[in-house]
């Protein structure tokens, strides 16, 4: 990823927020002919330290778990807030008309060492993790105890679990930095009345 030192993000907190808070990502791979992706959701661990640990599973007849372990790492992309950003909102367009559109973003791009996770008991915990994190703020919420022993048996013999210890964190906060201040100004406000609040937090 393309990211100049203006839009650089490295605090591990912020990074790491973003992906607790947008736990649905793209996992790519390469199976030493072609790039795949899938779309899944994570589990993030801080721990070990400094980068931590995702986790995940796919459907045992995806063949994406079968491709760990080569000579290349997997890549994790996380995708926060975003936004278009239309000329109309800087300030400057008043003035020169020197203006085009952009897109403002967060991303996170994690990589690390992957492998499959096969044993029952260690996908059946990663599940009701999953589960209770995802139906937190329900009434009720849904529990994996909720569904039959046998039913759930027979769905943890249909995946396998993939953990991913992580070797290195790469953000990028794309947020009108390289913007005057009465342009950063004047997009902070726009994104405000688009709705965008979250994007608008973090300029």
């Amino acid at each position: 990823m393309y990211v100049p030192a203006h839009f650089e993000e490295s605090r591990p907190e912020l990074l790491q927020a973003l992906m607790r808070a947008h736990p649905f990502a793209t996992l790519i791979t390469f199976d030493g002919a072609a790039l795949n992706a899938n779309h899944l959701p994570f589990e993030f661990d801080p721990e070990p330290a400094p980068f931590g640990t995702l986790r995940c599973h796919v459907a045992r007849a995806n063949p994406v778990w079968r491709e760990l372990g080569g000579k290349v790492q997997p890549l994790v992309v996380f995708q926060g807030e975003h936004a278009y950003i239309t000329p109309s909102w800087y300030a400057t367009k008043a003035e020169t008309h020197k203006v085009v559109p952009t897109y403002n973003y967060m991303v996170v791009h994690a990589q690390g060492t992957a492998r499959a996770i096969d044993d029952p008991e260690s996908l059946r915990a990663l599940l009701v993790r999953l589960t209770n994190s995802f139906e937190a703020g329900r009434t009720p919420p849904w529990a994996v105890a909720d569904a039959p022993p046998d039913f759930i048996d027979t769905l943890l013999n249909a995946i396998v679990g993939i953990e991913i210890s992580l070797t290195c964190l790469i953000g990028k906060w794309k947020i009108s930095q390289n913007r005057s201040t009465a342009d950063q100004a004047s997009v902070l406000a726009g994104l405000q009345d688009a709705g965008a609040a979250g994007l608008a937090r973090a300029m």
